[in-house]
């Protein structure tokens, strides 16, 4: 009895390894997806990474024959998401979105984060950018960026800005540009750039670089004055808002969305997958439904993607430590 329940446990681990999906390693990547593939957006729905999120996952059905299901799993700045990503097995059925919160600044807010952001991933491709947009409440006395620097440097800690959260993008376009200026206001932040924004709007708070889907439609409606994008260029969307560059050479705080795998999935799959997702960023009827607002469509190859990884970690560090953003 004891030799045979060795023999019988070896058999079902042979017989699992060679049962479809059983093994990571089963499965020829060549006919890779056989069945459904997950898409965690580590965001809550309606939010831009869960819009490119389904984007791609729809698209992605269409092309490969399987379902890609997209899976939101909010919490901790896009954390929790990313982390289950960084442990899922890496066999091409996990999948996950990254952005410039979860990959550049995240590591350097959050001590223990869960995963490495380079290390624990197999980037696939970038698949957009969005700049933020530096608005103010229409009774605020600056009405262009030069005349803001003005004032600040002028009134130092006189004035203040809102934003999403501590470690966000919309909070750290903020401290870029007080390190820029050589001023400093007051943070009020806020568990989301909703709140925030309709603050700058009340007149509670002077001012907010939100995203620019938002900010862009009060911007139309006449309730802020919008002073700048946050890119290195202008975007088409509000082609007479100059862009932060063209006043401090360099400024370029810009949200990303882009699709990762885990760190040791088979190259062959995340070729597949970067060449779907550079096809799906030129087609015009995608650009058609994110250019409106106010997104840059990338779709770069897994080598470049990494690369921007990596640059972006490393430009966010100092722009954190000099915000003071950091949690537990």
């Amino acid at each position: 009895m004891p030799k045979t329940a060795p023999r019988a446990c070896l058999a079902a681990l042979l017989t699992a390894l060679l049962l479809p999906g059983g093994g990571a390693s089963a499965e020829d990547p060549a006919a890779w997806p056989t069945r459904p593939v997950t898409v965690i957006v580590p965001f809550a729905p309606g939010g831009n990474t869960d819009l490119f999120g389904r984007l791609l996952a729809d698209e992605m059905t269409k092309t490969f024959g399987q379902p890609f299901v997209v899976e939101n799993k909010p919490g901790a700045g896009g954390g929790i998401g990313t982390e289950a990503l960084a442990q899922a097995e890496p066999d091409g059925y996990t999948l996950g979105m990254g952005t410039v919160g979860t990959h550049a600044i995240n590591p350097w807010v959050f001590k223990d984060l869960g995963y490495d952001a380079e290390a624990d991933f197999a980037p696939v491709s970038l698949a957009a950018t969005l700049p933020n947009l530096l608005v103010v409440n229409p009774s605020f006395p600056a009405r262009s960026v030069p005349e803001l620097i003005a004032l600040l440097q002028a009134e130092p800690d006189s004035h203040s800005y809102a934003s999403s959260g501590f470690g966000t993008s919309i909070h750290l376009a903020a401290a870029a540009f007080e390190i820029h200026v050589g001023s400093h206001m007051t943070h009020v932040p806020y568990k989301g750039s909703a709140q925030a924004l309709g603050d700058v709007v009340a007149g509670h708070v002077d001012m907010i670089f939100d995203n620019i889907p938002t900010a862009m439609e009060q911007a139309r409606a006449g309730t802020v004055r919008p002073l700048a994008v946050t890119g290195l260029e202008r975007t088409a969307v509000l082609p007479d808002v100059p862009a932060m560059a063209e006043f401090i050479p360099g400024f370029d705080i810009t949200s990303w969305q882009g699709l990762l795998a885990p760190a040791g999935t088979p190259p062959a799959i995340v070729e597949k997958l970067s060449a779907e997702t550079q096809r799906i960023m030129r087609l015009p009827e995608i650009r058609a439904r994110i250019e409106p607002l106010g997104a840059r469509p990338i779709g770069s190859t897994a080598a470049e993607f990494t690369a921007y990884i990596k640059s972006e970690k490393a430009r966010y560090k100092p722009i954190v430590e000099a915000s003071g953003a950091t949690a537990q």
